[in-house]
This record gives structure tokens, sequence and C-alpha cells, in this order.
């Protein structure tokens, strides 16, 4: 997948540790900035499978969800 160029503002200290983490770890500051988006997003997003899951049991189980509400 190609890349593309964005752009955005930040806090002027959190761009300048992103910067002294990219210096240190060796990495591009483009490399940290598109591993962090990810890691944002995977814990962000809840996948489709997951709530049709959580769904079916909350119906399954709503008897006792209501006695347990009491």
């Amino acid at each position: 997948m190609g890349a593309i160029k964005i752009s955005s503002k930040v806090d002027q200290q959190v761009w300048d540790d992103l910067r002294a983490m990219a210096d240190e770890s060796h990495q591009s500051v483009s490399g940290l900035l598109t591993e962090a988006i990810s890691e944002y997003l995977a814990r962000r997003r809840v996948r489709p499978a997951v709530m049709a899951h959580l769904e079916d049991s909350i119906e399954q189980n709503r008897r006792l969800g209501e006695l347990l509400a009491r």
C-alpha cells in the first residue's frame, strides 16, 4: 500500500518527544506515526463479529440480566 502525505497540528512538546523517540529508536517520524495510528485504531475499533457475539449473548441471557438487575 502506498503512503499519503498528511498535515496536522500537534503540541510542540508532543512533537519534540516524537522526534526524540524517532532519533533514539533509529526510526523515522513517519514510521512512528504510522505505527501509533495503527495501534490506536486497533484498540478503538470493535470488530463486527465481536459485537454480533455480544448481542447474541445479551439476547440469550436477557431473563438472567433482568433478574440480576433487581
